[in-house]
């Protein structure tokens, strides 16, 4: 059936003008199933299979993957580069990612792989097709709720597909690739900014690594003190969420924030409240809050510097009020003493650190302008993860509208 002028896209491509032809995605695609691999026949080494866990919204994920030897008569059951795949039970269900990998794979039961009917068709159109939100409202009203959420190949088949010419087809391929590709890029250097950031940050605290003084000298040696001896802890008082007001006049900081929200750096915060202000405990400009209470030991070892006075702390923060570098201590805290701050952390199910804990930490400190030259440094390099961030942001944004206008 040939699609009338309602049904073409809002956007095209120069020198193609003609309808696109409508129907469904089986007038093109056959969702291929997988094969019901047996448990006991997987290898440490052979060819891997794709199951569930590994198709991810960003691709294949290969960690905890299984593999499989070679055997002649699963054939049919083969992935290979470009291939697209979705999930079709479980949580990721209605999940898909393009199989990008050089290594051949089986398709395990439960995923589902696109087989083009005919060479009229570039798979990678229906990539792009897939992440339109039509295509994406259509899935998800097949799903089968429940506690293993599922969807059928015939049902996937049934959902409307409308495609121009194979050139244009293409065309629009070839220029999502272009964004997918710079997509790529970004992520691979927020990746690499962040390992460069986590390696610099390990030889600054172990000082294997050091800066100089503005003169080119070496820095005092770096000295080891009790926390409770350069600081002062207090507790920060009770916010409900209950007291959270969107237009609110006070800014807050709750402790779950600190996991969810926050990193080594608070300068706008995202909740404000009405409480008064002789029922709060403020902050002054330079505190360090970690959390009073967390799920593990590990994780309570989160600490930010808030830089901002007059925000309202609320319950379960511990505040380290003190004259040394609050965003140096931040990093410091957050990283190096990450163990050291476990250890003592009380609890199983619920992981409690209280101010005379974090008092008897011995810690070693460099001094204030060392403390300075190391908060500048990781502060602008987390300027740089942030900026490549905001771009990977733009970019998918700037897809997802192309999307909606390149589709039927």
């Amino acid at each position: 059936m040939i699609a009338d002028l309602e049904t073409m896209p809002q956007l095209r491509f120069s020198g193609f003008d003609t309808p696109w032809e409508e129907g469904t995605v089986g007038t093109a695609y056959r969702l291929q199933g997988g094969y019901a691999f047996k448990s006991e026949d997987f290898t440490t080494e052979g060819v891997p299979v794709i199951r569930i866990s590994n198709v991810t919204v960003g691709g294949i994920d290969l960690s905890g993957v299984k593999y499989h030897p070679e055997i002649r008569n699963e054939s049919a059951f083969v992935i290979l580069n470009g291939d697209l795949l979705i999930a079709m039970s479980g949580a990721t269900t209605g999940k898909t990612c393009t199989y990008s990998l050089d290594q051949k794979a089986y398709l395990n039961q439960r995923v589902g792989l696109f087989r083009r009917l005919g060479t009229d068709h570039d798979t990678r159109f229906l990539t792009g097709y897939v992440g339109a939100k039509k295509f994406q409202d259509s899935l998800s009203s097949l799903l089968v709720a429940g506690a293993q959420p599922n969807i059928g190949s015939r049902d996937i088949e049934s959902i409307p597909f409308a495609f121009p010419t194979l050139p244009e087809q293409r065309k629009i391929a070839d220029f999502l690739t272009v964004v997918d590709g710079r997509i790529g890029q970004l992520s691979q250097k927020k990746a690499l900014l962040e390992d460069y950031k986590k390696g610099v940050m390990q030889q600054l605290f172990t000082q294997a690594l050091r800066f100089k003084d503005d003169h080119g000298n070496d820095f005092p040696e770096w000295e080891e003190k009790k926390l409770g001896t350069v600081c002062r802890i207090l507790k920060g008082k009770g916010l409900s969420k209950a007291d959270l007001v969107e237009d609110g006049e006070i800014p807050c900081i709750r402790y779950g924030e600190l996991y969810t929200i926050y990193s080594e750096l608070i300068q706008e915060t995202n909740s404000r409240t009405n409480v008064p202000e002789k029922e709060l405990v403020l902050s002054e400009e330079n505190d360090v809050i970690i959390p009073a209470s967390g799920e593990t030991h590990i994780d309570i070892a989160t600490a930010s510097c808030v830089m901002s006075k007059g925000i309202a702390l609320g319950g379960d923060l511990n505040i380290i009020r003190t004259k040394l570098n609050g965003v140096f201590l931040a990093y410091y805290l957050n990283n190096a003493c990450k163990h050291a701050i476990a250890r003592v952390a009380q609890g199983s199910s619920v992981i409690h650190l209280y101010p005379d804990q974090l008092k008897g930490l011995s810690l070693r400190f460099p001094s204030n302008a060392e403390q300075t030259k190391i908060a500048n440094f990781l502060t602008a390099l987390d300027r740089k993860i942030e900026s490549v961030a905001q771009q990977i942001t733009h970019t998918q944004t700037f897809k997802k509208g192309l999307l909606q206008q390149m589709f039927v």
